[in-house]
C-alpha cells in the first residue's frame, strides 16, 4: 500500500500500522476496495482521494489543492472535494484550494 509507506518513511512507523492507518482512511472515504490497486486503475474520484490522503500523511500536515477540477473535471460543484475533506478533517491541520477566477462557479459562495 503506497499512501502506507509515507507514515512508515517519516515517522518509522510499522508496516502493519501504517497500513491499518490508511486503510481506516479509505473506509470512510468508503473507498476500501481500492486500497491494493495501482493509478491507471482508479476512477478520477478515486484519484483525487488517494492523492489528498497521500498529503495527509505527514505530520501537521497543510494540505494545498490546486486545480481540483483538473483531477475530476466533470464534477459541476466543489461538494465532492468538501465532503471529502469533511471525512479525514482529523488528518491535516489545515487546507486551501486554489484554482482560477474563472472557475468560481463550481465554488459557490464559499
Amino acid at each position: 500500500m503506497n499512501i502506507a509507506l509515507i507514515k512508515q518513511y517519516h515517522e518509522n512507523m510499522p508496516r502493519f500500522q501504517a497500513e491499518n492507518m490508511v486503510l481506516n482512511a479509505l473506509q470512510r472515504l468508503d473507498l476500501a476496495p481500492i486500497a491494493n490497486k495501482r493509478n491507471p486503475a482508479l476512477t478520477n474520484e478515486e484519484r483525487f482521494c488517494v492523492l489528498l490522503l497521500r498529503a495527509c500523511m505527514v505530520k501537521d500536515a497543510l494540505v494545498i489543492i490546486d486545480r481540483p477540477f483538473k483531477i475530476i473535471p466533470h464534477l459541476k460543484d466543489v461538494d465532492f472535494i468538501f465532503e471529502t475533506l469533511k471525512k479525514i478533517d482529523d488528518f491535516y491541520v489545515t487546507c486551501h484550494i486554489y484554482d482560477y477566477n474563472w472557475m468560481a462557479d463550481k465554488y459557490g459562495e464559499i
